[in-house]
């Protein structure tokens, strides 16, 4: 998923950012709404993680604007407020979720993948691709009761394409996945690392629509 986090301070947003990184996200991280607004324009996120209190404005008047404007992206609100009434006005502002600070950072991982999964039509994290069995929570693909090693670049790209299992993924949609985890994106840089996803997971794993993009195959189905 490609999360935009708009927090504007700077230890909790390093520590978020941090974290998201970890988890093989790419993050784009800004301080105030305004420059919110801009991303938005420009980046499709997956995900926005938002504080309640920002320099130039209040994040509930910034996420019913995006609602009436049609804006469906997921929302996690992140604040000090601990109200039940500021829980209640966040929720029915269109939030899917509510983290008060200090929160744990494994928690707000877990919050992540509940909501991205559920946005994807698929709230279950154990999904079975072909003769994979994949962990969505916990990052992991299994054969036979084997674990198969995936390096962050590896599992970002090939989570995209368990979590659109039906959709045709192109080449710039897979190269955001990479952009802020420290990838070099080169010409042929998605292309070598469906190589390597191939190589590990099954040549059927990944299918090549030539010209237009990736979408999910069925490893070993067919043994």
């Amino acid at each position: 998923m490609r999360i935009l986090l708009i927090e504007d301070d700077a230890v909790l947003g390093t520590a978020v950012r941090d974290q998201i990184v970890a988890d093989g996200h790419p993050v784009d991280w800004v301080r105030r709404l305004d420059d919110a607004g801009d991303a938005i324009r420009v980046v499709p996120y997956d995900l926005i993680l938002l504080d309640l209190m920002l320099p130039d404005g209040r994040g509930l008047d910034f996420l019913k604007g995006r609602r009436q404007a049609g804006d469906v992206t997921p929302v996690i609100i992140l604040t000090a407020r601990d109200q039940i009434s500021d829980r209640i006005a966040g929720l029915n502002t269109g939030a899917d979720d509510y983290l008060v600070k200090p929160f744990d950072l494994h928690e707000l991982s877990a919050r992540i993948g509940a909501v991205g999964r559920r946005y994807t039509g698929n709230p279950n994290p154990l999904v079975s691709v072909g003769d994979l069995d994949v962990d969505l929570a916990a990052r992991l693909v299994m054969r036979a009761g084997r674990p198969i090693r995936l390096t962050p670049r590896e599992w970002a790209l090939f989570e995209a394409l368990v979590q659109h299992p039906n959709v045709l993924l192109t080449k710039s949609q897979l190269e955001d996945r990479l952009y802020d985890l420290g990838a070099d994106i080169e010409s042929n840089t998605i292309e070598v690392y469906i190589g390597r996803l191939r190589k590990k997971v099954g040549a059927d794993a990944v299918e090549t629509v030539r010209g237009m993009g990736y979408r999910l195959g069925s490893p070993g189905a067919a043994a």
